[in-house]
């Protein structure tokens, strides 16, 4: 067996902290070096003892979790961070991730799964629970809906790209040969389509859109 992976535990709650070193430290190849229940004190524990992975808690009284992320990822950027929280939020994980975490666990995982997440982490893997995994791919799923401006019919487009040229609705009605009501109501179904308040609006999404 290699050397064994150096673990700093960082929360704020004893009992918890307490139950999460006893399982960890039942693994042969884990030893924990320190523990913290604040933020502070998990970067001073950091910069110490350069332990492999630090396990935070995101709530914890002063920095938190997520500012003690960054602070510990830029100080010891060889030192893996895993967010270990109750916090179901997909906000909290990108933040979480964006400040330089490796991995997010909630609270309710089981010992065996935690040791296999740290271990996963510490390779250099990246890890998040399969709940807040499924509902972020869901979110991507979504926003690759179909582009609104393809629902727009022919005509649409047409009087779409005379918005963006900056023509009233009489002058539109004017070029196409349509009365000026007509072209109201083409314009109302364009906004609603392109879930847009305003023609400017609109034109301005064609202009992204090109």
């Amino acid at each position: 067996m290699g050397e064994p992976i150096r673990i700093v535990v960082a929360d704020d709650h004893p009992l918890f902290r307490d139950g999460v070193i006893y399982s960890l430290s039942s693994e042969p190849d884990f030893v924990i070096i320190g523990q913290a229940e604040s933020g502070e004190e998990a970067l001073r524990l950091a910069r110490d003892l350069l332990p492999d992975v630090v396990l935070l808690d995101i709530g914890m009284p002063g920095w938190g979790g997520l500012v003690a992320t960054e602070k510990i990822t830029t100080a010891c950027p060889a030192t893996k961070i895993v967010i270990l929280t109750v916090e179901e939020n997909e906000d909290k994980l990108l933040a979480a991730f964006k400040a330089g975490a490796r991995g997010y666990a909630l609270k309710g995982v089981s010992a065996r799964e935690l040791a296999n997440i740290v271990r996963s982490t510490a390779r250099g893997e990246v890890y998040v629970s399969p709940s807040l995994a499924a509902g972020i791919l869901a979110a991507l799923t979504r926003e690759r809906a179909i582009d609104p401006l393809e629902e727009l019919t022919a005509r649409e487009r047409e009087i779409l790209k005379l918005i963006g040229s900056g023509l009233t609705n009489r002058d539109i009605g004017d070029q196409l040969h349509l009365a000026e009501k007509t072209i109201k109501h083409y314009v109302t179904n364009i906004l609603q389509k392109l879930h847009v308040r305003s023609r400017v609006q609109a034109a301005l999404l064609a202009t992204r859109r090109q």
